[in-house]
């Protein structure tokens, strides 16, 4: 009997369906499965390492697996990527332009124009949803930095959040930079994992890989065919610098000669190796103000020792990453499955010179320098402490030229140094290396090219719809042939970049850039034009010897930004404009215990620049009797009688515990009570101060108040009931991204702000009565000699 005409749900049926199953026949739909055969893939994204701080790219740094991957693939020695972290990111994922994804700076700004979105559209498709499509399990661990900071917050919508774009699972990071040992905020899916206190040994990029290799194996417990793909986007290399210590002391001393010995060593064996035509040169160091190197040679001898442990720390890190690489590795080889898989290993950008020309105690610290060079400080600090949990440093810019030897200039611009970086890819059964073949590629690839070359390679098609709208096409070129045949030509031919003014253009061998200055009309670029192929270190300005030529790039920079909405190029102040409706950030707010830790973005508009009020109400319900035991206090000196009454409301004898924290080894203040005195701890980028002051018995109410003072210093008041009690003054302010980690109810979650306090009673839970933390902020005051500070510390610690 046929179905009737009124009948739902049968329409796109396949079987047949009657009255009883007698006279039905059955019919499953199956999600999309992949090509028999179909590779594994996986993408290792590092973040700010430089051209050359790999083996295969003329490093000293061990890095075996590198080596050993290299070996059996082919090295692509002149690739290309963004100069900043985000537009990397999105260029890689989407195989799209970096403006027209959306990405034209860091996810850390929404000044409201297309190209400086900073949040995937919806018609743009993802690799990792391309994949998806095509029966692919898709994984990704590690940095994001593709979802605004003001939407990282439990309540803002997840339309640009990994699982969202395509990844079946992810844990990480969504922010553009973390501590190593005390991450500020870990997402597991989309959720914020609830971590109070890290275990003892904890380092970032180990947990991230023993993620990677947990959902290989549960992928392979249940399903031995599946391909997957791994998407592990690296925190490090980014600030702040930290390494364990057992790989630090791998290469203590092995930096004493210098970054001008190292350029030089790293140069040879880069020629050595065949990655530069014979005749290549290298200049001997940035002379550009702002940019500049000292001379190794000209450094006293302290100044060389604590420098060589910045490096020290950085090589560490580097083998770390190798390291991680090399699990994987090896469990890919247990399961049989390591010649099938596209291994790609690359950076998205260059080396950094954030760390300025000496180094910086806080990576935080160096991007709200004021015109008084002691604001905070900063240097020379304790050379024991470089690399370690307690200090968020980062290293001389000197180390970041030899980062990126043989080129100049650093991650942000668009000359070599900041957008030519090592890219690795190992296939051995569909890349065989034959006969003569080096494994070296020198035609010029772009990162738009990643996407299109490994879903050529898998032998994948892209859909043409998302979400039901007109997908963007790839800007980028599959690359493919290029790696299969070393006389394959190029066809990439030519590429815009911008980034913050800086400009350059690419086409055919020539190169035009503009190196933008921060006072100078930002729609006025300064050209200089380069033959890339002859001058690969862009050391000679044929500007004035081919103007025509010159030209011709300039317009075809000019059509090219146009068509991908680089415009309107906006100056800092402009770039770093938020959208009206975060003003609520800022408004006052009740925290109740319980609450987990506030997000870093959504704490931070609390405080920052401006006046604020904390106050912590302790007449809230008591918690169970067992955990207020009396312990030995000045107050227990009272009479019993006293502490009786006490019981009604407010403090009593054996009431002790953090009542509110914010921040971390980094950068933070806090406020506990201990032994009947009430505390209150300011680590101002690794420099701690406090004050306490005997807490009466009966205390209904405290109040912290911060107040600005000249040359960004706060003076902190502490009241109770009413009554000043204490000052904590000429503190200095937690601006831009500090402090790190959130706000904490009732606990130092996370990070420890006090380390001596963290260390006598961990995350120290308050036992007594806490109803509510409130705290309540000021308008903002950014002193107009900050502006220059405040804009620069937003440009580079966003990154």
């Amino acid at each position: 009997m046929p179905v009737p005409p009124h009948a739902r749900g049968y329409a796109s049926f396949g079987g047949s369906a009657g009255r009883t199953s007698a006279e039905s026949t059955p019919d499953w739909t199956y999600p999309p499965t992949a090509p028999a055969g179909a590779p594994n893939i996986i993408v290792v994204l590092v973040d700010d390492m430089g051209y050359s701080d790999i083996g295969p790219f003329g490093s000293e740094i061990e890095t075996p697996t590198l080596d050993r991957l290299a070996a059996r693939g082919v090295r692509l020695s002149n690739y290309h990527t963004t100069p900043l972290c985000s537009p990397s990111r999105a260029a890689l994922l989407t195989g799209i332009n970096s403006h027209r994804a959306g990405f034209g700076f860091v996810a850390n700004a929404d000044p409201g124009y297309p190209g400086l979105r900073l949040e995937l559209a919806d018609d743009v498709l993802t690799l990792p949803e391309i994949l998806r499509g095509n029966g692919y399990a898709t994984y990704a661990v590690g940095k994001w930095h593709l979802v605004r900071d003001a939407t990282m917050n439990p309540s803002a919508h997840r339309d640009s959040w990994p699982t969202q774009r395509g990844f079946d699972r992810y844990y990480g990071s969504l922010e553009g930079l973390n501590s190593f040992y005390y991450p500020n905020q870990l997402v597991s899916d989309s959720s914020v994992v609830d971590v109070e206190e890290y275990p003892e040994g904890y380092y970032l990029t180990d947990d991230l890989t023993d993620k990677a290799l947990s959902y290989i194996k549960d992928l392979r417990a249940h399903d031995a065919e599946k391909p997957f793909f791994l998407y592990f986007a690296h925190v490090a290399m980014h600030g702040p610098l930290q390494a364990k210590a057992e790989d630090q002391a791998k290469y203590r001393g092995r930096y004493d000669q210098g970054w001008d010995e190292l350029r030089r060593r790293r140069f040879a064996e880069q020629l050595a190796q065949g990655l530069f035509p014979p005749g290549t040169e290298q200049k001997p160091r940035n002379t550009e103000p702002g940019y500049e190197a000292a001379e190794w040679d000209s450094l006293s001898a302290d100044e060389q020792r604590r420098y060589a442990k910045y490096m020290e720390v950085y090589a560490g890190m580097v083998d770390s990453i190798d390291q991680s690489l090399g699990r994987i590795v090896d469990l890919l080889d247990d399961l049989g499955e390591l010649d099938n898989t596209i291994i790609v290993f690359t950076s998205d950008n260059g080396g950094t010179a954030e760390g300025g020309p000496e180094g910086t105690r806080s990576y935080f610290a160096e991007f709200a320098h004021v015109d008084d060079p002691d604001w905070v400080g900063d240097v020379p600090h304790d050379e024991d402490l470089i690399g370690t949990a307690k200090l968020g440093v980062h290293y001389p810019r000197g180390w970041g030229q030899a980062s990126n030897t043989p080129f100049r200039f650093y991650k942000g611009q668009t000359f070599a140094g900041g957008v030519r970086v090592p890219l690795v890819v190992s296939w051995p059964k569909g890349l065989p290396r034959t006969g003569t073949d080096s494994g070296i590629r020198h035609e010029y690839a772009y990162v738009t090219d990643l996407a299109p070359t490994l879903l050529d390679l898998a032998g994948l098609d892209r859909p043409t719809v998302r979400n039901g709208l007109p997908a963007k096409d790839f800007d980028g070129i599959s690359a493919a042939e290029l790696l299969r045949d070393p006389a394959a030509p190029a066809r990439h031919t030519e590429q815009y970049s911008e980034m913050t003014g800086h400009r350059g253009f690419y086409r055919d061998g020539w190169k035009l850039l503009s190196l933008h200055e921060a006072d100078a009309d930002i729609d006025a670029p300064n050209w200089q034009l380069f033959d890339v192929r002859a001058d690969p270190t862009e050391l000679h300005d044929l500007s004035a010897k081919y103007p025509d030529k010159a030209a011709e790039l300039a317009t075809a920079w000019d059509e090219s930004a146009w068509a991908n909405t680089v415009f309107p190029l906006l100056t800092r102040a402009d770039l770093f404009r938020r959208r009206p409706e975060e003003a609520r950030f800022a408004a006052p707010v009740r925290l109740l215990p319980g609450t987990p830790t506030l997000e870093r973005y959504r704490s931070q508009r609390l405080i920052a620049y401006r006046d604020f009020t904390i106050t912590a109400d302790l007449t809230g319900a008591r918690p169970p009797a067992a955990a207020t035991a009396p312990t030995t206090s000045r107050a227990s000196d009272a009479a019993p009688d006293v502490a009786e009454r006490a019981e009604v409301a407010g403090f009593r004898i054996g009431d002790e515990g953090v009542l509110v924290a914010h921040g971390d080894p980094l950068g933070g203040y806090l406020l506990y009570i201990e032994d009947g005195e009430v505390v209150l701890g300011v680590n101002s980028y690794g420099r701690y101060a406090s004050v306490g002051v005997p807490l009466p018995i009966g205390t209904r109410e405290i109040t912290v108040r911060a107040t600005i003072e000249p040359r960004l210093r706060w003076d902190f008041t502490i009241q109770v009931d009413g009554t000043p009690l204490a000052e904590l003054t000429d503190q200095v302010q937690l601006v831009g991204m500090a402090p790190w980690t959130g706000i904490s109810v009732g606990v130092d979650a996370r990070g420890p702000v006090s380390w001596d306090l963290r260390e006598r009673r961990g995350p120290f839970r308050y036992t007594g009565s806490l109803r509510a933390i409130t705290y309540t902020p000021g308008p903002v005051q950014v002193p107009q000699r900050t502006i220059d500070a405040v804009e620069r510390e937003a440009e580079y610690a966003a990154e």
